[in-house]
Formats: structure tokens, sequence, C-alpha cells
């Protein structure tokens, strides 16, 4: 699935695409401590785990929430 998706906002967006992390897929198989070695901040992960939990997946537990 497509990161455009997720509504993420252009900073996290950026980030994310410097980090070649180009679907949601791709992110959601990362943790937290690896989001942030990739200097994502605190505000910035919960963004991505709140926005993945809205599409039914969970960045804490690897789990679909569907």
């Amino acid at each position: 699935m497509e990161l455009a998706k997720l509504e993420l906002n252009d900073k996290i967006f950026k980030k994310l695409e410097k980090n070649n992390i180009n679907s949601i897929e791709k992110l959601w198989n990362l943790d937290r401590k690896t989001l942030k070695k990739m200097n994502f901040s605190y505000d910035e992960i919960n963004s991505i785990a709140i926005k993945l939990q809205l599409e039914g997946l969970d960045l804490n537990k690897r789990k679909n929430l569907k």
C-alpha cells in the first residue's frame, strides 16, 4: 500500500523517503527503536503509530488489528 494513504505530514513523509521507506508494509516492519535511529522524534513516531492504527496495523505489536 502507498504511504500517501496514511496522510502523514510532509516532514515525516520526506524522512521516510530519505530512508527508502516507500510503502506501508516497509514502515510497519520497523520498530520504534529503528525509527528513532532514523532521527524521528517521539511525536513523529507516535503520529506514525496512530496513522497505522487507523489502518488496522499496530506498530508496537506487529499485528493486524482488522
